[in-house]
């Protein structure tokens, strides 16, 4: 995260505030299972399985293979496209949202909105990639949480412009979100995905305007 520009961080800050909302609308709708935190739902796969419930593994590993074709498509718009690829990501993901959350007014299509939800959340994780490796995690923060312990740690032993409040600033976003979205979907049910999307958009938005847009 050190070699990204303030603009980045800021970007990557927006878009983990929106994966943590999306995720706590999902995990509430869903009783349980998350669409952006891929570890949780492969635990519930794993007790899932031990418990002999197959409903709540075919739930599980489905949410998984969905999230997973989402960072394929993602990738594969990275090695398609030559310029705009953030923006083309941002505005995928959200037009997956946006039908994920069209599907519940569909009579018969309300099975797509659990999938389209964490496709929706794959997408994001190829926004921040470099060499072919995600320089930014959008959706997962266990990583995160661990390099900010070890730069917090590295602050306190006198280790001074070591970025950690970049690492702080990225968890409390997808925190923050978490927080929003959960509210969000008390007062207004799935109808609190809206501001997700409107977020996806702006930062589709904000990422054309950026100067690294090209080609990063």
């Amino acid at each position: 995260m050190l070699t990204h520009t303030r603009s980045e961080i800021a970007l990557a800050s927006g878009l983990a505030w929106t994966a943590g909302y999306v995720d706590a609308v999902g995990f509430l709708h869903l009783g349980g299972y998350f669409v952006s935190f891929m570890t949780g739902n492969s635990t519930r796969a794993g007790a899932s399985v031990a418990d002999l419930s197959l409903s709540g593994f075919l739930q599980a590993f489905g949410l998984i293979a969905a999230f997973f074709l989402g960072v394929v498509a993602a990738s594969s718009l990275r090695r398609i496209l030559h310029r705009h690829r953030r923006p083309a990501i941002s505005s995928v993901s959200a037009a997956v949202l946006g039908a994920a959350w069209a599907s519940t007014a569909v009579p018969g299509a309300e099975w797509m909105l659990a999938p389209a939800l964490a496709g929706s959340m794959g997408l994001l994780n190829a926004v921040f990639e470099r060499g072919g490796e995600v320089s930014i995690g959008i959706t997962y923060m266990t990583g995160t949480l661990v390099k900010l312990g070890q730069k917090v740690t590295a602050a306190l032993f006198g280790e001074r412009g070591n970025g950690w409040h970049r690492y702080l600033l990225l968890w409390s976003a997808l925190t923050l979100g978490s927080l929003c979205g959960g509210a969000g979907y008390l007062l207004l049910g799935l109808t609190a995905l809206g501001p997700a999307i409107v977020a996806l958009t702006a930062a589709a938005a904000a990422s054309w305007g950026h100067p690294g847009h090209l080609h990063s």
